[in-house]
């Protein structure tokens, strides 16, 4: 385990440079006491690793030296031929850089471990697109992809739920989510994310912009979806429920489904619990709680009720309709059957 995360230290300070103890325990998910001790066994080792005092300070290798240790070991070559996925390098033009790279790495896998690496592809398959839906169109993914390379400016008609409008916007950071493709941006000093199927028109500027020295794609992405989760759900709802509601709400989000479970109450004698989950407004929530049928009943809030409870009625006035035209229509055809049965026998 030491021996791993010596290693692990010694790459990461040749991949980056300068880093400071605190980085590198939070990268290991050890403790800064523990990089010290680590820092220590590589120097008592041989390997030429500084230390920088001061609010930029941190632990650096001698400039000029680096390792020549590259192996692999044959979970890390399945882990990076698994990494390799074709569906967004293909995406982004590069699936036949992707398939040499492949190709590359395993002629220079040991031979035993070769047979081991390219089970990887037989055994193993990544599809990013949720179920009944195709891949989202990204028609300008490589122009954005290559002024994200090249820090290059982006003049962009874009349609949001405001309406169209035009956009000047300095691309950070491309993200797949769910089959679809964003770009992370900073428009009018703001970072922003901008869905590429909503790009109607695109046109490169001439010139760099100067990229934000610690911009952080990741920790972006996963903050803004916090974010977005969270104001996402204004309000919450009490609903009664029977053991197939409870399955069928598991459908709705993992916000709701989490809610419901937390908060559900004892099953009663007829099988029905009460549960509290978020929502966003009174419109969505009616038109989601429909797909409980009539295996959830909304409590509260009272708006919610009444809108549920008229759409219901609704509903019955509709089918009700449909129900009382068929029954006359039968009724119609029994009875000129009986009247041609007559008439035969007269």
């Amino acid at each position: 385990m030491r021996a791993s995360r010596l290693l692990s230290v010694m790459m990461l300070l040749q991949a980056r440079g300068r880093i400071s103890a605190q980085t590198l325990a939070d990268e290991l998910e050890v403790s800064v006491r523990t990089v010290y001790r680590d820092v220590d066994h590589l120097s008592a080792a041989g390997v030429p690793v500084t230390a920088t005092r001061g609010a930029a300070g941190g632990f650096e290798l001698l400039d000029g030296w680096r390792t020549r240790l590259t192996g692999l070991t044959p979970n890390e070559a399945q882990a990076m031929l698994l990494a390799g996925a074709p569906g967004p390098a293909e995406q982004l033009g590069l699936g036949e850089a992707a398939a040499s790279a492949q190709l590359k790495l395993l002629a220079a896998l040991p031979p035993q471990w070769q047979a081991d690496a390219r089970r990887v592809g037989s055994r193993l398959h990544l599809d990013p697109v949720g179920w009944y839906r195709s891949a989202d169109r990204a028609e300008h993914l490589n122009e954005v992809a290559q002024a994200v390379w090249n820090d290059r400016r982006l003049n962009i008609r874009y349609e949001s739920w405001k309406g169209v409008g035009d956009r000047i916007i300095e691309p950070l950071g491309l993200v797949q989510k769910a089959g679809e493709w964003y770009v992370v941006a900073r428009s009018h000093n703001q970072l922003r994310t901008f869905r590429l199927s909503r790009v109607q028109q695109l046109e490169v500027r001439p010139g760099k912009f100067p990229r934000p020295r610690k911009f952080d794609l990741a920790k972006y992405w996963a903050t803004s979806i916090e974010r977005f989760e969270a104001g996402l759900y204004r309000g919450t709802a009490v609903v009664r429920i029977t053991e197939l509601g409870m399955q069928r709400l598991k459908g709705f989000s993992a916000a709701v489904a989490e809610a419901a479970n937390r908060t559900r109450t004892s099953v009663g004698a007829d099988g029905w619990s009460r549960v509290t989950i978020p929502i966003e407004s009174i419109e969505y929530a009616a038109i989601e709680l429909l797909r409980l049928g009539s295996e959830g009943e909304v409590l509260k809030p009272k708006q919610l009720r009444e809108r549920m409870a008229n759409t219901a009625r609704a509903l019955a006035q509709i089918y009700g309709t449909v129900a009382c035209n068929s029954r006359f229509r039968r009724e119609r055809r029994v009875r000129a059957r009986r009247v041609r049965e007559a008439n035969r026998v007269e």
